[in-house]
């Protein structure tokens, strides 16, 4: 049986709530034996101090830049295809920030390109933190 061609299945900045099995769902498929994913979830604590909430803010151009880091990942050898969202807006405690899922035939690529686009996406996605503690301070992560 012949592999079909790598796909995108899922490249989206949101402000609707994002879910791994749903990303698993969209990269499965019967000619590939791996899938590898990953959530980043909202933690309730950063550098140890109590997190209660968090809001997103993305540039204009982070669909199109999602998008492109996307196809990278499902030009990677050995990849089937590609599911990853970043979520906007303002999220709960233990909500899905990022999740990636790479179906692949194999193991490694999936592993690999799975860790390869979380790392790229945290790099070069536009898309910036704003964390309030229990103390009622603010903090902005990865603001320029």
């Amino acid at each position: 049986m012949g592999e079909s061609s790598p796909q995108v299945a899922i490249a989206a900045v949101t402000t609707d709530p994002i879910h791994v099995h749903e990303h698993i769902a969209a990269v499965e498929s019967v000619e590939f034996g791996a899938v590898s994913a990953f959530a980043g979830v909202v933690r309730n604590h950063d550098h140890q101090r109590a997190v209660t909430a968090l809001e997103y803010s993305a540039h204009p151009g982070a669909a199109d830049i999602i998008m492109d880091l996307a196809k990278q990942a499902s030009a990677r050898s050995g990849v089937g295809a590609v599911a990853v969202s970043h979520r906007i807006g303002p999220l709960a405690i233990s909500d899905a920030a990022l999740v990636v899922a790479i179906s692949a035939a194999h193991r490694q690529p999936a592993i690999e390109t799975c860790s390869w686009l979380v790392e790229e996406v945290k790099v070069q996605l536009p898309i910036w933190k704003e964390q309030t503690f229990a103390d009622g301070r603010t903090e902005w992560v990865n603001c320029p």
